[in-house]
């Protein structure tokens, strides 16, 4: 099976730190594939939050996952503290992508790397909907200013 590879914009215009919980550990003793996720997930939350919006409600529209692909590049541990930098990308009517790079804060060295598709949805009638023309706006600022 042919790997993925997934090449990184040259800069993000959003990031914040999350520390690795016991909980987000798995047997093995690194991070759990599934709280990686879990993570990359807070981190969309407090994108959104930046913009000073909630994933339910962005201009009167919800945001769902469409789909998402993440790429491990080494583990992470128990009490490490990972920088998550995101910036929206690949913009189409209904969403765009948010890609991640995922680091250990102190070493510097990547954990993983991806993206997660964004979708908007009007709420009332279930349905994918065009992203207003103001949030389109305000992401495309958010995607150019380096963090």
């Amino acid at each position: 099976m042919a790997r993925i590879v997934f090449d990184l914009p040259a800069h993000f215009g959003f990031s914040t730190e999350l520390q690795v919980y016991i909980s987000h550990v798995n047997q093995g003793g690194h991070l759990d594939n599934a709280q990686l996720l879990s993570l990359v997930s807070e981190a969309r939350v407090r994108f959104f939050k930046s913009l000073g919006y909630t994933e339910a409600d962005v201009a009167g529209l919800s945001t769902v996952v469409g789909d998402m692909l993440a790429q491990y590049k080494s583990e992470a541990f128990h009490g490490e503290t990972l920088r998550v930098q995101m910036t929206p990308q690949d913009f189409n009517r209904y969403g765009f992508d948010l890609v991640f790079r995922m680091t250990e804060k102190s070493q510097g060295r990547e954990v993983a790397r991806g993206k997660t598709g964004i979708v908007f949805i009007d709420r009332a009638a279930r349905r994918p909907a065009p992203i207003p023309e103001p949030v389109r706006q305000l992401l495309l600022v958010a995607g150019s200013a380096p963090s």
